[in-house]
């Protein structure tokens, strides 16, 4: 299995960022994905996930209605596009892989076998 996260970088408050994960290794259009983040000094969070199909997605309260996850079957990639970033959002971002295939996945990081290196988001003025 391997995850491969890039799009991130410096923004300024009230900015957007699209990150981008790229998965190989796996049956990627069965497995639910999420993103979680580790702010520095922080927790490992876990931010949204989506289901296998693309339908079923989830978000922190956080970030609802600023972050949307979204996934391309075909090309085996999982997109997290984040608007109204604010200095709290700064953190690495990680895809992660459902640990069983077709099941709606959860938010918790303990269910998830698998996560990238992650992309680094800092927001700042």
């Amino acid at each position: 299995v391997q995850l491969v996260e890039s799009g991130g970088g410096l923004v300024q408050p009230g900015g957007s960022l699209r990150l981008s994960c790229a998965a190989s290794g796996f049956d990627f259009r069965f497995y639910g994905m999420s993103w979680v983040r580790q702010a520095p000094g922080g927790e490992l969070e876990w931010v949204s996930n989506i289901d296998f199909s693309g339908v079923s997605t989830d978000y922190v309260d956080s970030v609802k209605g600023r972050f949307t996850i979204s996934r391309d079957n075909a090309k085996t990639m999982v997109y997290l596009q984040m608007n109204s970033l604010n200095p709290e959002d700064s953190a690495v971002y990680y895809c992660a892989k459902f640990h069983t295939p077709y099941r709606v996945p959860t938010r918790s990081i303990d269910e998830y076998n698998a996560r990238g290196k992650g992309t680094r988001v800092t927001v700042s003025s």
